[in-house]
């Protein structure tokens, strides 16, 4: 990398992450498989984890966990989940 380029926010780096390392048909990319956490750690040498938990609580991306990891998504292009009322009553209804 040259040192003279701009370099990204944490925030900017992940939402262009998941923009260009996405394929289809997926909205999100897996933070491990797809080589977003050793390319963090490389750009900020800091924590991809804790920056990604930090830009989720601030409703900047989502996160769903995954099999080793976790998925990263743009606000509003996460698998939706339903909520505790509609779980609850999945579970408890009477099939027929």
């Amino acid at each position: 990398m040259m040192e003279e380029e701009k370099k990204l926010t944490e925030e900017e780096f992940v939402i262009q992450a998941i923009k260009k390392l996405r394929k289809d048909p997926y909205r999100g990319i897996h933070s491990v498989y797809s080589g977003f956490n050793e390319a963090f750690r490389k750009y900020f040498g800091t924590n991809p984890v804790e920056a990604t938990s930090r830009l989720a609580a601030g409703g900047k991306i989502e996160t769903r966990p995954f099999k080793g990891g976790v998925m990263l998504f743009l606000p509003g292009e996460a698998p939706k989940r339903p909520t505790t009322d509609e779980t609850l009553q999945i579970i408890v209804a009477n099939d027929p």
